[in-house]
């Protein structure tokens, strides 16, 4: 039996401390083993050996801290819970990677003038957090994602915008951490994906077209786990907007890839709408067409995008649906604290269609913070990080916007961030007019009552003498 209490006197029998042994007098919360029966005599010092054991792990419990404990137990659950990444979601990530870069597009070109800019990187400090797994086994490594996205716009005339952009990702799993240059050990994979092109903006009809290339390029597939990909392939794609309508496609020579509609029927006051009313509670909808290969048969399906606000936009519900056979996909509840979208909390359920029923769900949810961004079975990481479950993923990063008059706000933001500004114009006449009065001398007049005039270079001149003695000394 084990009991525990505070005293100041040193008790028996049996104090329980450290496996060094015990200590005189420690004024501490004690504990005391009451023995129970034993059959034989050498149980007795295998039972105080472990009991010392147990005592010495409690105590150091106490001594840490319960927060650091809790986080450390997190982090290694984050760890040795994780499941290890198939290698044939890395051969499946050119699509979604091209995919999200033209989602990122379509939203910036919303108002197609100003600026923005985007930087990430996915960071996982253990090589076994995200192991891959292949026909050989479970291999050690990290899966990553970098990201880069640069959008500026040019004013041609009153009306006329002329846009530049680029984006850039680079993903995959290799068997060393890196930042820039990759290890390229014998299991890596790594591909990357370049979107590029041109917008044109017109503010008085409201309308936006761009077109523009998309490079994707395979690095390095280990050939012992991977099937053999094309190096390099090349896709055009178009995006236009009218209003709150717009319509983007993606084509491989002559097939496409995804054609989207977007309707965003929700007021924004960052784009000329309402700030707050029924307006702002409108639904934001995009449907989805992509194309999907099972074997030599296209398996093609197309995905719903519903985006609602729930209250004064900054509590979001955002539901994806698959058509015509998977159903419901994920579910996220969205919380900013202010409708710039700097910071968000995301809490997400997303069916992974690979067990049945509610064990099939993944819940999890993210903190995204303006320079970092920590989440845990989001259902954003396992559609871009290559089904990454079970495990905690921190993104380091950046994106920001700015509108022509230099408001800013975040990522598909209703409205500008709040900025205080103070505005003042410079009265030139006020300050000509209160300079001549300082430099303005009152005449004075002398103890026989002639009036002195002073001046700059002139010593004095006597008021009704017939000649002035005049110098220039002091004056130029």
């Amino acid at each position: 039996m084990l009991r525990f209490e505070h005293s100041l006197i040193p008790q028996t029998p049996y104090p329980i401390t450290s496996p060094k042994g015990p200590k005189a007098r420690v004024h501490t919360p004690k504990l005391y083993w009451i023995l129970p029966p034993c059959s034989r005599q050498d149980d007795v010092p295998k039972f105080y050996q472990l009991s010392s054991k147990i005592s010495f792990t409690i105590l150091l419990f106490m001594k840490i801290g319960l927060n650091k404990i809790l986080l450390l137990l997190a982090l290694a659950t984050g760890v040795a819970f994780a499941d290890p990444i198939p290698a044939e979601a890395l051969t499946q990530g050119g699509l979604p990677m091209r995919d999200r870069q033209l989602r990122d597009i379509g939203l910036v070109l919303r108002g197609g003038r100003g600026g923005f800019i985007d930087i990430g990187y996915t960071y996982t400090p253990s090589s076994e957090q995200l192991q891959l797994k292949s026909q050989y086994g479970v291999h050690n490594g990290y899966a990553f994602r970098h990201h880069y996205g640069v959008f500026g716009s040019w004013v041609l005339d009153p009306v006329s915008h002329f846009g530049f952009l680029t984006w850039f990702d680079r993903t995959g799993w290799d068997s060393q951490d890196f930042f820039f240059f990759p290890h390229y050990g014998d299991f890596a994979h790594i591909s990357s994906a370049l979107t590029w092109g041109f917008s044109y903006t017109n503010s008085k009809y409201d309308a936006t077209v761009a077109l523009g290339l998309q490079h994707q390029n395979l690095e390095k597939a280990g050939w012992r786990a991977y099937p053999h990909e094309s190096d390099s392939l090349l896709f055009y794609w178009a995006h236009a907007r009218f209003k709150n309508v717009s319509f983007q496609g993606s084509f491989y020579r002559n097939t496409f890839q995804t054609l989207r509609i977007s309707l965003e029927l929700e007021s924004r006051e960052l784009y000329g709408g309402a700030g707050n009313g029924i307006m702002t509670y409108l639904p934001n909808l995009s449907a989805t067409i992509y194309r999907r290969k099972t074997g030599d048969d296209d398996d093609n399906f197309i995905r719903l995008n519903w985006e609602q606000n729930l209250y004064k936009q900054i509590l979001y519900a955002d539901v994806s649906y698959d058509f015509p056979d998977d159903g419901f996909r994920s579910a996220a509840l969205k919380y900013y604290p202010d409708p710039s979208r700097m910071i968000g909390f995301e809490a997400s359920c997303l069916r992974r269609h690979e067990r049945s029923g509610a064990k099939d769900l993944l819940w999890g949810g993210a903190i995204d913070l303006l320079f970092l961004r920590f989440a845990y079975n989001s259902a954003f990481d396992y559609e871009n990080m290559f089904h990454a479950k079970g495990t905690f993923i921190v993104e380091f990063k950046f994106n920001i916007g700015s509108t022509p008059d230099g408001k800013f706000f975040g990522r598909g933001a209703p409205k500008a961030a709040p900025m205080e500004t103070t505005q003042s114009q410079f009265d030139m006449k006020k300050f000509m007019k209160s300079h001549a009065d300082q430099n303005m001398e009152t005449p004075t007049r002398d103890s026989e009552g002639r009036k002195v005039l002073h001046a700059k270079g002139i010593r004095y001149e006597n008021e009704g003498a017939a000649t002035a003695t005049t110098s220039n000394e002091g004056g130029y």
